[in-house]
């Protein structure tokens, strides 16, 4: 690899460590725990302040598997087990439905219920919490939760028909019903996280991986992956909602199948992700104003959700994490050019220095929303944690395979 991206790469390491450690792990120990009733608030302005108390299911799965992560990952330091326990404990005791099984999606700051939702997403943030959990503890009681509900999630994407929380569907089916790709993209990723967890389960994680990612492809329209297809996984062109590209979604999908096809040894998954994240990366950037735009319509169309020009943290951190593993994959310098293009934009529009973390919401030439916000129900210790600490690992991955070649050669 060029000396000049090596040292490149060192230059964004550094960056990427001195974000995390100065700027966004404090922001979450310092503002979101909850000391009276337990949890995290995610709910907070600019300077961390809380603007509502209603706490995000998402988010206590997500904060009890990002800082368990990272204790395992970065640094075995008590705080982030103390905080992952105190969002694991708080979604154990407050946000289970004890009549059904299934999670709640937004409670009172006490664990009252407010909100549930038809999809199971609370579930599987719990799932990894629980998991990555038990790797750093050996916690049992974990470990049980995790492998439950992963079974008992897994049932349900088998079969509607499963679900004990019965609730109208989003369409009616004698209508129309439909394939949403959220749900076996997560769910490839949760089966990843369990499979390093529970290595004596790999043969069932490998089993459900291989019809995962089989259902994935049904949603391949073109060079895009739509969000929504037909249940037989054909394309309704007449339909708005079925013509949905969420660019962000299929770059974080992109790595995904790149991991996953990395773990198989099978050159054709990995191919296959790398033009995920191609036609996505091209699809998605914003040619006027930079960043990546929120949705697209695939045949250029208008598009109903009325923020999809907006530019949203989570596409820039997965672009940031995909291109990086592009890179490592193929060596090719084309992902090195990506990456610097998505990381100095993020890094230009989204990070908050004088009071950290990172925005999370821009208008489409990249001034934060007014008034900007740092968490809600769905920004949390998730998307800007894991992002910054998988591209330090894969940096350090890249410089370490170089190391290798140029010691073989050198002998």
């Amino acid at each position: 690899m060029n000396p000049s991206i090596l040292a490149s790469l060192k230059e964004y390491r550094a960056k990427f460590a001195e974000e995390l450690d100065r700027y966004v792990i404090p922001f979450w120990l310092d503002h979101s725990p909850d000391p009276v009733y337990g949890g995290v608030y995610t709910c907070l302005d600019r300077e961390g302040k809380l603007y509502s108390s209603d706490k995000s299911v998402w988010m206590q799965g997500r904060a009890g598997y990002t800082f368990s992560l990272l204790y395992n990952e970065w640094r075995r330091d008590p705080r982030y087990l103390a905080y992952a326990k105190s969002a694991i404990d708080f979604a154990t005791a407050h946000c289970i439905d004890r009549a059904d099984g299934r999670m709640y999606f937004t409670v009172t700051k006490e664990g009252k219920p407010l909100r549930k939702r038809r999809y199971f997403f609370s579930e599987t943030f719990y799932i990894i919490a629980c998991a990555e959990y038990y790797r750093a503890t050996g916690d049992g009681d974990c470990r049980e939760t995790a492998l439950r509900y992963y079974d008992f999630v897994w049932n349900i994407y088998l079969d509607r028909a499963c679900d004990p929380y019965k609730i109208t569907p989003k369409t009616i089916a004698e209508t129309r019903t439909g394939r949403s790709l959220a749900e076996p993209m997560i769910l490839l990723n949760v089966t990843a996280v369990l499979r390093r967890a529970f290595p004596e389960r790999r043969a069932t994680f490998d089993e459900r991986a291989a019809r995962l990612t089989a259902d994935i492809f049904l949603h391949r329209k073109g060079d895009y992956m739509l969000e929504t297809v037909t249940a037989e996984g054909g394309y309704l062109a007449e339909a708005s909602s079925m013509r949905v590209v969420n660019p962000g979604h299929s770059i974080e999908l992109s790595w995904f199948l790149l991991d996953e096809g990395e773990y198989r040894a099978d050159p054709s998954l990995k191919a296959f992700a790398r033009e995920v994240f191609d036609h996505a990366f091209a699809f998605g950037w914003d040619e006027r104003y930079g960043g990546l735009l929120y949705f697209r319509d695939y045949e250029g169309r208008p598009v109903e959700a009325y923020e999809h020009d907006m530019k949203l943290w989570w596409p820039h951190n997965e672009a940031m994490i995909a291109s990086l593993k592009m890179l490592r994959d193929t060596g090719e310098e084309k992902y090195f050019d990506v990456f610097t293009k998505v990381t100095d934009y993020t890094f230009a529009h989204f990070p908050d220095h004088e009071y950290g973390e990172w925005y999370g919401y821009l208008r489409r030439d990249g001034l934060p929303t007014e008034p900007p916000c740092k968490g809600h129900t769905y920004k949390g210790p998730f998307h800007v944690l894991r992002a910054l600490l998988l591209s330090i690992q894969t940096i350090d991955g890249i410089l370490a395979d170089q190391n290798a070649r140029t010691g073989a050669s050198d002998r």
